[in-house]
C-alpha cells in the first residue's frame, strides 16, 4: 500500500512531495478499500470515477508537476472516464489493479530526492497500464500545460468553454480577412484599408503631453513611394520596428493635413518580415479573426492557434468511419481543422465567413453526426426498455368517446390518433411528440390516449407549462371525461390546504384517474396509485430531467409530448431526436385562413374600422398590449389607458373589458365569462391571452407595438381568432418610426430591418411551420426560442440553419450505424463510440449505452 506520514516536517508551510503526499493518501483511501478483502467492498464504493477524475484535475490545476508525475496522473484519470458500476465485475478490478501500481508509483515518486519538482522531465515513473493508448489525446490534455498559456490565460480562455486542446482546436474562426494583397504604396487612396509591404526608413517615438499619448511614428517604403504609420501607446514595439526592418501593415488609409500628399495609416495588424521567419500569421495571407475578451485579443488567440496545430494536429483522431468518409469526400481531420484556422491561399472568403468551405462542412458534419448517434443509441435503449404497462385497445370507453364527441375527427387527427394507439398497445414504451398549429385540435387526440390508459385500469397525468393552462385543461377534461365515468382532479399549488390535501389522497389511492397540474407534479410529493400515462402540454423542452424523474419516483408510464409551438424540423431532430414524432397537418373543416395586415400608425383609423364592422356584426375582438418584466408597470398603464381611450373613443358603442397579469385570479376569471357570453365585444388585455383562451365568435386579433412580439408569439396570438366558420383579421399595429423610415435599434433590441422581416413574414403566411422555418432563419439558432431553455445542442461549428442538409445527411448516417453495429462494438467504431460518449453521456444521460 501507499506510504504516508514518510517525510518529516521540516516548517510549517508543507513542500510540494508533501502536499502531494497527502493528497494521494485522499486518493488511494477508496481505492484501498474497494480492493480489501479479496474486492468484498467494491459494490459499497460509489461514484469512484467521479471522485477520482475531479481529484486529478484539481490537483493538474493546483500546481505544475514534473512531466513524468503529470504523465501519471492522467494515466490514472483516464482509467475512471466510465463509471465503475456500468462495468462488468473482471475490468472493475482490473481497473483497481492499475490504479493501485500508477498510485504507488506517484507515491515513490513524491520521495525520490532526484525528481526535479520545479524542473525539466525525469524518466518515466511506470509502464502504460495495459490496453491504455501511450500517446495523449487531446481531450486529455489540459490547454493551462500548453506553452505560453498558464493559469491567468487559462482563465480568459475558459470565457470561451476552453478546457484543453480539443476545445481550443475546435473553437473555430468567427470570420475571415483577406490580407494577402499587398497594394503598391504609390496606389494607396485615403478610406480604403489595405495591406502593404515594405521596409522602415524612419523610426521615432513621440511623447505627447497633453493627453498623456505614447506615439510610435514609422515611415515604411517600397519602389513606389513612402507611408507614415503610426501607433498608439505601444512604445514596446520601438526594438521591433528599428531602420532597415522589412514589414507588412495591415489598416486604414487616412488623409493628413495636406490631403492626399501626407496620407497615414491607422495600422490594425503588423508583421514583422525576416528571413529565419516562418510563415506570416497576421499580414500577407487570409486572416482568421477569432472572437475577443478583456485581456485576450484575436492576435493572441491566432499565436496560440499556431503553436497547437504544430505541435498536436498530428494526433488529430478520426472518429468517423472509412466508409462515411469516402461517402462524402469529407477531407481528412487534421486538414479540416488545419485549412479552418489558417486557409490555403486562393480560398473563397465568401465561403469562408458563410462557413461553406469544404473544411467547415467537415468539421460540422463530424459534431452532427455524433450528437445523432447519441440520439439514436438513446431512442434504441428506450425502446428496448421493458414495457411496464398493458393496454387494452377494446376498452368499451374509446367508442363511448367517439360517440360522445360533437364533431368529426380531421383524417390528420385519425391518422395520428393510430399512431399513438399503436405505439400504447406495442411492447415497447412510448416516446412519442405531437407537433400541431394552433387550433389543429391536439387535445382531443391526447384524450383518446387518456381514455384508453383510464380504460385499462390506469391513471393519466397532464402536465402544463403554467397555471392558467393547467386550469384551462381541467375544465375542458372535466367536460369530455366526466360523462365518461372518469374522475378529473386538478392539482394546484394555490388554494385551501385541505382542498389541495383532499386532490393528493385521491390521486395517491387511485380514485382520481385524471390528474391535471403543472410539469412540478412529478416533483411535489404528489404519489401516483398506477401510473400508466404521462401526457405533457409544453411550450418548452420535456427532455431526459423530467422522465428521469418520473423513473426515479418508480413510473415507467407511455409519455406523449405535446407542443403548439410549431418546430422546424432541423430543431425537431436535434431537441427531440430521441422522440418519434406525429404531426397533425391539417386544421378542422370550415375554417377560413385569417387575413393578417402589417398597419402604422397613421392607418390606424383604417384599423378601427375593420374593427368596428366586425363587432356591429355581431363579432368579438382582443386587443392586445406587449408586457415585459423590464418595463412592466409602464406597459400596464398603457393597456389601461387604452382600454379607457377605446370605451371614450373608437368604440364607444361598445363594451370594453380590461385583463392583466396583476388582476386577481377571481377578477380575471369574471372578465373572461363575460367575454365568453358575448357580454364583452373587446377585450384588451396583455400577453394573458396567448394560450388557453377559446372563444370562436372572436374574429379581431388587434396586436399593439406589434415589433416587440417574437413570431412565434405572434403567431400564437393571431390563433386566438379564426376558430369558426367566419373571417377573422389580424392587425399588426407597427411604430412606423422605427419600421417604416430607419434601420436604426429599436428599444426591443431587434434592428428595425429584422422586425420588420419578421411580421411581413407573418402576413405572407399562416402555416406555423413556414413561420417557424422563417424566424429560425432571421434569428438565427442562437435566439430562436432561447436556446438553451429548449435544451438544443450548442454547436462549435455546425450552424442548423446553415447546415440543414449536412443534419439530415449526419441523422440517416447515425441511424444506419447503429442498425448494422448496435453496441457501436466494432473495432472501426470504437473512435466514434468513445467520442460520442465523451460529448454527449452525461448532457444526454446515455448510461446505459455506455
Amino acid at each position: 500500500m501507499i506510504r504516508s506520514g514518510a517525510v518529516i516536517r521540516r516548517s510549517s508551510e508543507p513542500n510540494p512531495p508533501e502536499q502531494f503526499q497527502r493528497w494521494l493518501d485522499r486518493v488511494a483511501r477508496p481505492i484501498e478499500f474497494a480492493t480489501r478483502d479479496a474486492f468484498a467492498h467494491l459494490p459499497t464504493v460509489k461514484n469512484l470515477n467521479r471522485f477520482v477524475s475531479s481529484q486529478v484535475m484539481q490537483a493538474l490545476s493546483d500546481r505544475v508537476y514534473p512531466r513524468a508525475i503529470e504523465a501519471a496522473l492522467l494515466q490514472l484519470r483516464e482509467l475512471f472516464v466510465h463509471d465503475q458500476q456500468r462495468l462488468p465485475a473482471e475490468d472493475q478490478r482490473r481497473r483497481l489493479q492499475e490504479a493501485t501500481v500508477i498510485l504507488r508509483a506517484l507515491s515513490k515518486a513524491a520521495h525520490d530526492p532526484s525528481q526535479p519538482w520545479n524542473g525539466p522531465e525525469p524518466v518515466a515513473l511506470c509502464e502504460p497500464a495495459k490496453d491504455t493508448i501511450p500517446s495523449r489525446s487531446w481531450w486529455e490534455q489540459p490547454i493551462r500545460f500548453v506553452k505560453g498559456v498558464g493559469p491567468k490565460r487559462t482563465m480568459l480562455l475558459q470565457r470561451f468553454g476552453i478546457e484543453t486542446v480539443e476545445d481550443a482546436l475546435w473553437t473555430v474562426p468567427w470570420r475571415y480577412e483577406d490580407r494577402s494583397v499587398m497594394t503598391p504604396i504609390g496606389e494607396l487612396v485615403p478610406g480604403v484599408q489595405a495591406s502593404i509591404s515594405g521596409t522602415i526608413v524612419r523610426s521615432e517615438v513621440k511623447n505627447a503631453r497633453r493627453r498623456r499619448l505614447t506615439i510610435l511614428d514609422i515611415v515604411v517604403e517600397d519602389s513606389t513611394g513612402r507611408l507614415q504609420a503610426v501607433f498608439f501607446n505601444q512604445p514596446f514595439l520601438e526594438p521591433l520596428f528599428t531602420v532597415g526592418t522589412s514589414v507588412m501593415l495591415t489598416g486604414r488609409v487616412v488623409a493628413g493635413a495636406q490631403g492626399w500628399v501626407s496620407m497615414r495609416m491607422e495600422v490594425a495588424q503588423y508583421e514583422v518580415i525576416g528571413a529565419a521567419t516562418e510563415a506570416p500569421l497576421h499580414v500577407g495571407r487570409i486572416v482568421p479573426v477569432y472572437h475577443e475578451t478583456k485581456g485576450w485579443t484575436s492576435r493572441q488567440m491566432r499565436v496560440l492557434m499556431k503553436s497547437l496545430l504544430d505541435a498536436h494536429v498530428a494526433e488529430a483522431q478520426e472518429v468517423l468511419p472509412v466508409p462515411l468518409r469516402a461517402r462524402y469526400r469529407l477531407l481528412p481531420i487534421q486538414q479540416a481543422i488545419q485549412d479552418v484556422h489558417f486557409p490555403q491561399s486562393g480560398t473563397d472568403g465568401g465561403q469562408l465567413d458563410r462557413g461553406l468551405t469544404r473544411a467547415h462542412r467537415r468539421l460540422a458534419f463530424e459534431e452532427l453526426f455524433v450528437l445523432q448517434l447519441a440520439l439514436a443509441s438513446r431512442q434504441r435503449v428506450m425502446k428496448e426498455e421493458v414495457k411496464q404497462v398493458s393496454f387494452n385497445p377494446k376498452t368499451p370507453l374509446l367508442g363511448k368517446l367517439d360517440r360522445a364527441l360533437p364533431f368529426q375527427l380531421t383524417v390528420a387527427q385519425e391518422r395520428v390518433i393510430r399512431e399513438i394507439l399503436s405505439d400504447m398497445t406495442s411492447r415497447k414504451p412510448m416516446n412519442r411528440l405531437v407537433q400541431g398549429d394552433v387550433g389543429s385540435g391536439k387535445t382531443i387526440v391526447a384524450v383518446q390516449a387518456m381514455v384508453l390508459a383510464c380504460g385499462s385500469g390506469y391513471q393519466a397525468a397532464l402536465m402544463a407549462p403554467t397555471e392558467i393552462l393547467a386550469e384551462q385543461h381541467y375544465r375542458t377534461m372535466k367536460g369530455l371525461l366526466e360523462p365518461l365515468g372518469l374522475s378529473v382532479v386538478l392539482v394546484s399549488g394555490g388554494g385551501r390546504l385541505a382542498a389541495r390535501k383532499a386532490v393528493r389522497e385521491q390521486v395517491a389511492s387511485g380514485t382520481a384517474q385524471v390528474v391535471i397540474g403543472t410539469h412540478a407534479i412529478i416533483q411535489q410529493g404528489v404519489i401516483f396509485a398506477k401510473l400508466g400515462l404521462a401526457v405533457v402540454d409544453e411550450q418548452h423542452r420535456f427532455g431526459v430531467l423530467q422522465r428521469k424523474t418520473l423513473i426515479e419516483k418508480g413510473y415507467r408510464p407511455d409519455v406523449l409530448v405535446l407542443t403548439a409551438t410549431p418546430i422546424p424540423l432541423t430543431l425537431a431532430m436535434t431537441v427531440y431526436g430521441d422522440l418519434d414524432v406525429s404531426v397533425i397537418d391539417q386544421m378542422p373543416p370550415g375554417r377560413k385562413p385569417v387575413r393578417t395586415f402589417l398597419l402604422r400608425d397613421s392607418q390606424r383609423g383604417r384599423a378601427y374600422q375593420i374593427l368596428r364592422d366586425e363587432l356591429r356584426s355581431g363579432r368579438q375582438a382582443y386587443v392586445v398590449y406587449p408586457l415585459v418584466e423590464e418595463s412592466e408597470k409602464t406597459d400596464l398603464q398603457a393597456a389601461m389607458q387604452g382600454a379607457e381611450q377605446l370605451q371614450a373613443d373608437e368604440l364607444a358603442e361598445f363594451r370594453v373589458g380590461l385583463v392583466h397579469g396583476r388582476m386577481k385570479s377571481e377578477e380575471k376569471d369574471q372578465v373572461m365569462a363575460s367575454y365568453k357570453k358575448g357580454e364583452i365585444q373587446v377585450l384588451v388585455s396583455t400577453t394573458v391571452v396567448e394560450v388557453g383562451v377559446d372563444v370562436p365568435n372572436a374574429t379581431v386579433m388587434m396586436i399593439e407595438h406589434a415589433e416587440r412580439f417574437g413570431l412565434a408569439q405572434l403567431h400564437q396570438l393571431r390563433g386566438r381568432v379564426g376558430r369558426s366558420g367566419y373571417q377573422s383579421y389580424c392587425l399588426l399595429m407597427a411604430s412606423g418610426g422605427l419600421l417604416f423610415r430607419s434601420a436604426k435599434p429599436q428599444a426591443a433590441g431587434v434592428p428595425a430591418s429584422a422586425a420588420r422581416e419578421r411580421l411581413e413574414a407573418l402576413v405572407r403566411s399562416t402555416d406555423g411551420f413556414v413561420i417557424a422555418e422563417e424566424d429560425l432563419r432571421i434569428r438565427g439558432p442562437g435566439e430562436f426560442f432561447g436556446f438553451r431553455q429548449w435544451g438544443i445542442p450548442e454547436f462549435r461549428v455546425a450552424n442548423l440553419v446553415r447546415d440543414a442538409d449536412l443534419l439530415q445527411q449526419a441523422r440517416q448516417e447515425a441511424f444506419a450505424l447503429l442498425k448494422q453495429d448496435p453496441q457501436l462494438k466494432a473495432p472501426a467504431h470504437r473512435a466514434v463510440r468513445e467520442a460520442m460518449l465523451r460529448r454527449w453521456e452525461a448532457k444526454l444521460e446515455l448510461g446505459s449505452v455506455s
